[in-house]
């Protein structure tokens, strides 16, 4: 894939997943849950690779900081979701299995990187048990959304990584 394609494709996915956070989320326990950002992570997991989807992740996580519709709370669990997909669908070029990353990344060890970050920059000790169940709720709502697109996308025909 040609640079121009890559960077063009990654600006389509931060801006899909900074104009839906405004659209699409719920309130999950002590965080808001944005499920497109999960699907976003698995889409481009698979069809970019691992360091383009966590570049994405960061992207997205910081525009909606800078528009007020997240915390600081959405960079771990989205960057760690959005490794763990591409880098278990490059191993395994398996789609499910980037949904799994993304829900074991953002859900679980996302929810334990919050805590050090969440008492750290923004002066909140919550334990881990506060943070895994509506991560677990985001990411998997998500997960299973960004398997389901691409599970329906033709991934050679579409990009060609």
């Amino acid at each position: 894939m040609n640079k121009t394609r890559l960077i063009t494709t990654m600006a389509v996915f931060i801006a899909i997943g900074t104009i839906t956070a405004q659209l699409i989320w719920f309130p999950a326990g002590v965080v808001r849950a944005y499920p497109m950002q999960h699907a976003i992570n698995v889409a481009a997991g698979v069809l970019l690779g691992p360091g383009p989807a966590v570049i994405i992740a960061f992207m997205i996580s910081l525009l909606r900081n800078m528009l007020g519709l997240g915390t600081l709370l959405a960079f771990p669990g989205s960057m760690v979701g959005a490794f763990l997909a591409g880098y278990f669908y490059k191993k395994s070029n398996k789609k499910p299995l980037a949904a799994i990353g993304e829900g074991l990344g953002s859900g679980i060890i996302g929810a334990f990187v919050a805590i050090p970050f969440a008492y750290l920059l923004m002066g909140n000790a919550v334990g881990a048990f506060a943070f895994i169940p509506p991560f677990l709720v985001s990411s998997l709502t998500g997960s299973i959304i960004g398997w389901l697109l691409v599970s329906r996308m033709k991934t050679e025909t579409i990009i060609k990584i």
